[in-house]
């Protein structure tokens, strides 16, 4: 039989419970310890928490404007922490690690849709075009070409097994309505396709799988309320092409007139699945809760009720379930015995069976027939240990690896080539099928042009220099000299290409573009050719012969910027008193600044460098972050229209530094006495409000239960009274 025993809440998922911001959980994963788990947050926070204590062990974050965008595991032969964050970011680190940003990192060619970690065969990277590599082999040469299997398909689901010594990685995609089911052997370099059988209104909406004996059991939870079962063998005919796939009729989610809607569902062992849905009769209102079924004699065989409402995610690890309910995290724990028909219909007594079925954590499962040699696990340990020392050093050589003889030996045989065979010889390269290490090509081919731009001070090619920034996915990292130079030319346009796409740009750079953007005279900016999308729903800029007039809050403050850095006569802005209805800056310098918005940085590493911005460059730039925090406040969403426009998040982070570094010199500044006194009144206007919404919560919830017991059959209009 199976049963539901105590459960306790692990910790909260709010503000105050020091997991995330609200924003749920993305996944939750075993730790290097069986009474270890790792949650990883919907944003840029990953935790390691003891289950048995309810304590975290360790939070580490990624910066401000990245997210990690698939599950955190643990590397169980090294005891390292794997995280992927901005979808092709690769971030390594121990527990002893703090700052994430000195840990070791590595940007790849592709973008990563999921990392499975196996106890005994390390982990295995899953690419969102189908291509698998395992850990070793993609450190080795991150920036090696990752083949697209799976073209216009969606990867939905996917899972990992250890079958022997051989690792075994399936995944389920879908395209046009029609799934398809793909088997990877990666020590074979095997891949297997399959179709799912379809059925007319009938579709899968949540898979799990286990392994045993080379067979793959493939369950399927579909929307008919039903889960099916498939089973893929691994010894497959190779000759034959996209095979379908039947499904059997596994179990009815149905009991007494009521029917479970699953959301989510796990195998506890070969008799026993467990599923998180709503349970609902034709006449009562449905409840979620979590069930356990008895496949084998098709009962169900337990419940709880879970009053607060779920996330529908659901995780199973050492006999525990662990789910949301309401804003915690719920640990529920649960045995499993033999199962027998007493059992499934309750007529067991309770006695004590020595034998009792533990826990099977199916997606490990091994042959338990498989008998590994004395030499094999010699060449196992040996190879763990040489991987540790491999990834020590590969932080060191990283720069040194992009460069290859062929591409090296070519751009030195262009270094004396006049510009327009010189250009024209480095678009050919680019231009060429790409290879494993084409990523790292393309940074030798800027790098060689920034070299050029160093050693021939007149010599800027800024429409090669930006066509490349645009059409390929680069990094910071694989040129960093290029802002450097861009920053010294002052190429405000190319500064804010760079700025929308490295996800790895210093705070230092990301200072030195804010101080350049801020000192240049909206004059100069006028002839740029600057992205507006992201300020063109939002601004309001009047023009009157070519001269910008803007309106701001503050109280008649009128300030010329810094010296033009085009020598050319410095615009003077017409700041009106009003109600903050137009910015107090152009649409271009808006354009610009939102790019820095838009950067990711480390709080940290930002702040000492902030300190050293001008105090009327801060007040300008602190006007403006205040006109975008007026401009979200007006929205019902708090959200700006356009594209790429700045979050309110972004802004309040960017004001909260802001006035961190600056406050002591705004509060003796006679012209930001008005900007901060408005500021102060515009953000009690706010808490005030939100006190006051907080208050009527309990009114409006005993209004939504009388609502609900209410079922009036005429028109009516009834008038309550809130004290």
């Amino acid at each position: 039989m199976a049963a539901l025993c105590e459960s306790f809440t692990l910790c909260g998922l709010g503000p105050s419970g020091g997991v995330g911001l609200g924003g749920g959980l993305l996944a939750l994963e075993p730790g290097p310890d069986p009474d270890h788990v790792l949650l990883t947050d919907r944003g840029r926070t990953a935790t390691l928490f003891k289950v048995s204590d309810q304590k975290p062990l360790g939070c580490w974050s990624v910066k401000h404007g990245q997210i990690i965008t698939c599950p955190v595991v643990c590397n169980f032969e090294t005891h390292e922490y794997i995280a992927v964050h901005d979808d092709k970011v690769l971030r390594i680190w121990k527990n002893k690690d703090i700052n994430l940003d000195k840990v070791f990192k590595a940007t790849l060619s592709a973008d990563v849709y999921r990392i499975h970690s196996l106890p005994n065969g390390g982990p295995v990277v899953l690419f969102k075009g189908g291509g698998v590599r395992t850990l070793d082999v993609l450190l080795e040469a991150p920036q090696q070409e990752i083949e697209n299997i799976i073209s216009d398909e969606v990867i939905k689901w996917s899972e990992a097994f250890m079958e022997g010594q051989q690792p075994v990685l399936i995944f389920a995609t879908e395209k046009d309505g029609d799934f398809f089911v793909y088997v990877q052997k990666l020590k074979m370099n095997s891949l297997q396709k399959y179709k799912l059988e379809q059925q007319e209104l009938l579709r899968p909406l949540h898979f799990t799988a286990y392994i045993k004996n080379q067979i793959i059991t493939l369950l399927c939870l579909y929307s008919n309320d039903s889960v099916y079962k498939v089973l893929i063998p691994l010894q497959q005919n190779t000759e034959e092409e996209e095979q379908v796939l039947s499904k059997s009729l596994l179990l009815n989610l149905s009991v007494s007139g009521s029917v479970l809607k699953g959301t989510s569902f796990v195998v506890l062992d070969k008799d026993y699945i467990a599923v998180l849905g709503s349970l609902a009769a034709s006449d009562e209102e449905s409840k979620e809760c979590l069930t356990i079924w008895n496949t084998k004699f098709q009962t169900l065989q337990t419940s709880k009720e879970l009053p607060l409402g779920t996330s529908g995610q659901l995780w199973c690890y050492e006999e525990k379930f662990f789910l949301t309910h309401g804003k915690v995290l719920t640990v529920i724990m649960y045995k499993c015995e033999t199962s027998s028909l007493a059992a499934a219909v309750g007529k067991l007594k309770d006695s004590q069976t020595p034998d009792v079925s533990s826990f099977v954590n199916w997606s490990t499962l091994e042959d338990e027939e498989l008998v590994v040699s004395f030499q094999s696990q010699q060449s196992v340990a040996l190879k763990s240990e040489s991987r540790m020392t491999l990834r020590s050093k590969r932080s060191t050589v990283a720069r040194v690896q992009p460069d290859t003889l062929s591409v090296g030996q070519l751009l030195l045989n262009l270094k004396d080539a006049s510009i327009t065979e010189f250009e024209d010889e480095l678009r050919q390269l680019m231009s060429k099928a790409q290879t494993p290490d084409f990523q790292a090509t393309i940074g030798c081919v800027v790098t060689a042009l920034i070299n050029r731009c160093k050693t021939n001070p007149k010599y800027y090619p800024q429409n090669l220099l930006l066509q490349i920034v645009q059409t390929r996915d680069l990094s910071y990292s694989l040129c960093p000299d290029l802002m450097a130079v861009a920053l010294d030319k002052k190429d405000v346009r190319l500064l804010q290409v760079c700025l929308q796409r490295f996800p790895d740009i210093p705070e230092e750079i990301t200072y030195a573009c804010l101080k350049v953007f801020l000192s240049i005279s909206e004059a100069c900016l006028q002839s740029v050719d600057v992205d507006l999308e992201s300020v063109i729903c939002y601004i309001d800029i009047e023009f009157n012969n070519k001269e910008v007039k803007t309106e701001i809050v503050e109280n008649g403050f009128s300030a010329e910027l810094e010296q033009d850095i085009c020598d050319t006569k410095t615009t003077k802005e017409t700041c009106l008193m009003t109600d903050g209805e137009l910015c107090p800056v152009g649409p271009q310098k808006a354009a610009l600044l939102n790019a820095v918005l838009h950067s990711a940085y480390s709080e940290t590493f930002l702040l000492p460098h902030l300190k050293n911005l001008p105090a009327q460059q801060a007040v300008l730039f602190l006007r403006y972050l205040y006109y975008l925090h007026v401009k979200c406040g007006e929205k019902i969403n708090n959200t700006l229209p356009g594209i790429h426009s700045p979050t309110m998040d972004q802004v309040m982070d960017w004001m909260c530094l802001l006035l961190d570094a600056h406050f002591t010199v705004l509060v003796m500044l006679p012209e930001a006495k008005e900007l901060l006194s408005n500021m102060h009144k515009f953000v009690r206007a706010q808490v005030r409000f939100y006190s006051e919404l907080n208050k009527m919560e309990g009114s409006l919830q005993e209004l939504q239960r009388l609502n609900q017991q209410k079922y009036p059959q005429t028109y009516s209009i009834e008038v309550l009274e809130l004290i």
